[in-house]
């Protein structure tokens, strides 16, 4: 079975993911949005080569410009993880020498985006690093500090202080206009040999399901890429980044041609939101399913295509526009909605306030409505709450849901219920292992529970039962008057 493989190096240990949307530190004068370049977004035209005197017969020249502007990114990690009980017994028994910390280290490749020193790569390159070290493709070195991270789009911003000196910068290019067949230029540090750089084509865009990030909208190329590539660019034919490359699909860890890249219009969005030191994505108050076969027919259509809307909250802006249960989202601002994901992505690429034309299929005739995007509300308050006493959920903290702590948490989760926010190790869920950060809880001792008041509810009368969903599974554990504990799907 194929496998996805994050390529952020040679990992020697694994390097813990950064927190939501970190705050932006201090550095360098004005706006971060307002030192990044605007997209170029100059027209392409396609022509099928008629003889091989029209060939390009080299990209040395997009390479010689573009090169510069990608880096190498080494990382360190102390180990702070305990001791083991055996290894403690023989220290004291033995008299030996307390064991010294363990340094891991990885690497991977990073695209200076600012000329001051900005410089954006993988999240999970740089996550949880105590030191950063940045090298040039001139060999110049640098220490690294982290600007701004989010998890949800495995993407962070670094900065590194060049003394006043001028760095080359990729230009951004526009990642909706690429289209599959166009030609691809990969440049990273793949396994630490030092900068390289392959060439593919544009294999299929708009990839959802990678699981990489939760935006799952994916430029997929196959164009060599191997670990230590994360970070690093993914080029068009004239030089412009259109995608930080993230993941591969591996069975040795080795490219096999299926690589993916973050689209740079993603990016852009991340790079603008990292002066606010949070991404907020536009909201419309609107939940669905692909359509799948049996949907599509029952919907009227031949065949599946579009995402089947399941709940409309009341005075959404999806609702203001008319949007109802049942209804088939075919296209957002032009861009086709198969998912999801797809919508999420639609709607983060464009700025709050922002009005689009969404298409949608209703009783057998397709219409068109004008939806403007609002900022999440959060409402309810999330209520963060650790269960006390001696119920199941003892040890466990739960919030409310509201459409922007689950935008926030970015796991794909409904707007509305009560969710699994953390679990002390000493928690029966932990020593049982049943239940996991990102749960909902559905009932408590048998009882529906749609607010953490519910669940403070039931479990101070010490309910020894719950059922939750994990991602659209059901599950119900307990335990029995006799003391045994189960769980059934």
């Amino acid at each position: 079975m194929k496998r996805l493989k994050l390529v952020g190096g040679l990992m020697l240990g694994g390097i813990a993911g950064v927190a939501l949307a970190l705050g932006v530190q201090s550095g360098g004068a004005g706006s971060i949005a307002g030192q990044i370049a605007p997209m170029d977004t100059t027209p392409i035209t396609r022509v099928a080569p008629a003889a091989a005197s029209q060939m390009s017969l080299s990209f040395a020249p997009v390479v010689k410009v573009t090169a510069p502007a990608v880096v190498n990114i080494y990382t360190a990690k102390v180990d702070r993880s305990r001791a083991s009980l055996m290894d403690e017994f023989i220290r004291r028994s033995f008299g030996a020498a307390p064991p010294q910390p363990r340094v891991q280290q990885s690497l991977g490749s990073g695209v200076i985006v600012g000329a001051d020193g900005l410089i954006i790569t993988n999240n999970h390159v740089v996550g949880g690093a105590d030191q950063i070290l940045v090298a040039l493709a001139d060999r110049r070195e640098f220490p690294a500090k982290l600007v701004f991270a989010d998890a949800r789009l495995d993407l962070a911003l670094l900065r590194i202080d060049t003394k006043g000196a001028v760095l080359p910068v990729i230009r951004l290019g526009d990642s909706d206009r690429s289209e599959v067949g166009d030609i691809t230029i990969a440049i990273g540090n793949p396994f630490g040999v030092g900068q390289t750089v392959t060439t593919g084509i544009v294999s299929a865009i708009a990839r959802t399901g990678i699981g990489v990030s939760d935006w799952q909208f994916f430029i997929q190329t196959d164009a060599a890429i191997n670990p230590g590539n994360s970070g690093g660019a993914l080029l068009d034919a004239q030089g412009r980044l259109i995608g930080i490359n993230t993941a591969i699909y591996s069975q040795g860890g080795g490219s096999n041609g299926i690589g993916f890249a973050i689209p740079s219009k993603m990016v852009r969005v991340f790079l603008n939101a990292a002066d606010k030191g949070k991404l907020v994505s536009g909201w419309i108050g609107v939940e669905g399913e692909p359509l799948t076969a049996d949907s599509a027919r029952l919907s009227g259509l031949d065949r599946p295509g579009g995402l089947l809307v399941t709940g409309v909250a009341p005075g959404s802006p999806g609702a203001v526009a008319g949007i109802r249960a049942g209804d088939v989202l075919r296209t957002v601002d032009g861009k086709e909605v198969a998912d999801g994901g797809q919508l999420r992505y639609s709607l983060a690429t464009e700025g709050v306030g922002r009005t689009l034309e969404v298409r949608l299929y209703r009783a057998g005739k397709e219409q068109t409505v004008a939806v403007t995007l609002a900022p999440p509300p959060e409402k309810p308050a999330r209520q963060l709450t650790e269960v006390a006493g001696q119920s199941i959920l003892a040890g466990v903290t739960v919030a409310n849901l509201s459409p922007a702590y689950a935008q926030e948490l970015g796991i794909g989760l409904p707007e509305e219920g009560v969710v699994v926010v953390q679990i002390l190790g000493t928690a029966p869920a932990a020593r049982l292992g049943f239940l996991k950060p990102g749960d909902l809880i559905e009932a408590v001792g048998g009882q529906p529970v749609s607010s953490v008041a519910d669940v403070m509810a039931l479990t101070a009368k010490g309910a020894r039962s719950l059922r939750f969903n994990r991602g659209g599974q059901r599950a119900e554990c307990g335990v029995t008057a006799a003391g045994q504990f189960g769980c059934r799907s």
